[in-house]
């Protein structure tokens, strides 16, 4: 046992330089226009890519508004007008703060991110993060890193494996045969962890770089050098408003996969960027929210299934800080308190909802709810008058036969 534990000191101290025995090779800045050979490191990726990409292109998650699609393909050329015949951008409907673009310029953007912005310099500052890992072939670094990796640790597990079974069969004992082998499986786990713990870290000074990038890319399309801090502090805010332990401490905990970590100490260095660079003028938030303005209601929708009222409830008041969409908003926030049914969430519902009332984009659905909650309560003159307004403002909902008939009890005095 104790031959092994000395084998197996020997074995973990190889772990680190094992991470760095085969040290990828840096990829080098992207030319334009080029498609890579079959038989090379990119050209692997392109091939998944593509394929990646025809999924993307009859996803039902694909949102297909050509205006919305426009605006932010625009947006993308301009961050990279190097690249911008090259690049394809599908927006797609998922409720997650996201953007991606492949190393062929197949671009995803999702509708949780477009929902967080809010002005076109903060999605500005994450398209052009996005787009520098693209310039940069980070995801061609990436690969070889996790392949070089992946090899040496297979050669160390091996190693121990065979280090472990002589140890065992000389062992003595089926006893300590079955010590001897539990300890191996630890170390080759340990080594397991130690490659990918080599390859994310790698990661993070790609994340590194792009930030700066991006931030570069931004400033030279003249957008507000603040988006960069502000669309990251916003996250930040949203992540300690999580319903989740585990969720709020997420960023405070150590983890080998925090490729995009919300940290204060990337705020800080992008704060440094920030009061270096030249002044510009700030994005305008209301024309921005113009753009997104008829996708609002679906993406709030989807973003309460994800069940994190918290962070849902963070969301509606950033949006909210502009004072449009009263209505639509104080609907959701009702919604929000509604399905997370914690102590004093209903009365924070009706109050919502009677808010959201007072507003005239205020959804329909609005007075269906008021109708039962007041039904609920045994207020039925507030009922009959919430249904009537419901049916008056939908006439071809679908569940207007429900509605009528509550109606027609009401009239009758039986609820």
């Amino acid at each position: 046992m104790a031959r092994l534990a000395r084998r197996s000191a020997g074995v973990t101290a190889l772990i680190a330089s094992a991470t760095l025995m085969v040290a990828p090779v840096q990829a080098q800045p992207r030319a334009p226009h080029l498609r890579p050979a079959e038989n090379t490191d990119e050209g692997g990726i392109w091939s998944i890519s593509e394929k990646t990409e025809l999924k993307a292109k009859t996803s039902p998650e694909r949102n297909r508004d050509p205006a919305l699609n426009a605006y932010v393909t625009g947006l993308t050329c301009k961050l990279a007008s190097d690249y911008c015949d090259e690049v394809r951008v599908y927006v797609m409907d998922r409720p997650f703060f996201n953007a991606s673009m492949a190393p062929n310029g197949y671009s995803e953007v999702w509708s949780g991110l477009l929902l967080r912005a809010q002005t076109e310099d903060e999605l500005a500052f994450v398209l052009g993060h996005e787009i520098s890992h693209f310039a940069e072939n980070h995801s061609v670094e990436s690969w070889r890193a996790m392949k070089s990796r992946a090899a040496n640790a297979m050669v160390l597990q091996a190693v121990v494996g065979v280090v472990a079974m002589g140890a065992a069969v000389n062992s003595g004992s089926a006893q300590s045969a079955n010590d001897i082998m539990r300890t191996a499986s630890s170390v080759s786990d340990i080594i397991y962890l130690g490659a990918i713990a080599g390859y994310f870290s790698y990661s993070r000074d790609n994340e590194s770089q792009a930030d700066a990038l991006g931030f570069q890319r931004m400033i030279k399309a003249g957008y507000e050098p603040a988006a960069a801090v502000s669309i990251w502090r916003g996250q930040i805010a949203e992540t300690q408003a999580s319903s989740f332990a585990k969720v709020r401490a997420a960023q405070a905990r150590a983890s080998i996969f925090s490729t995009h970590a919300l940290s204060t100490d990337r705020v800080q260095v992008l704060e440094s960027l920030a009061k270096a660079a030249p002044p510009a003028k700030a994005g305008d938030r209301h024309v921005y929210r113009a753009v997104i303005r008829p996708h609002l209601a679906g993406w709030l929708k989807d973003d309460l299934r994800r069940r994190d009222y918290g962070e849902t409830l963070a969301v509606i008041e950033r949006l909210d800080s502009l004072g449009e969409d009263r209505g639509l908003l104080a609907y959701y926030r009702a919604e929000a308190y509604r399905q997370r049914r914690g102590d004093g969430d209903l009365a924070k519902a009706r109050e919502a909802y009677a808010a959201a009332a007072a507003y005239p984009d205020a959804p329909s659905a609005t007075w269906r709810v008021l109708g039962d909650l007041a039904a609920q309560a045994g207020d039925k003159p507030a009922a009959k008058t919430a249904y009537e307004t419901y049916l008056v403002r939908t006439p071809d909902a679908q569940d207007r036969w429900m509605v009528e008939a509550g109606l027609k009890k009401l009239t009758e005095g039986a609820i």
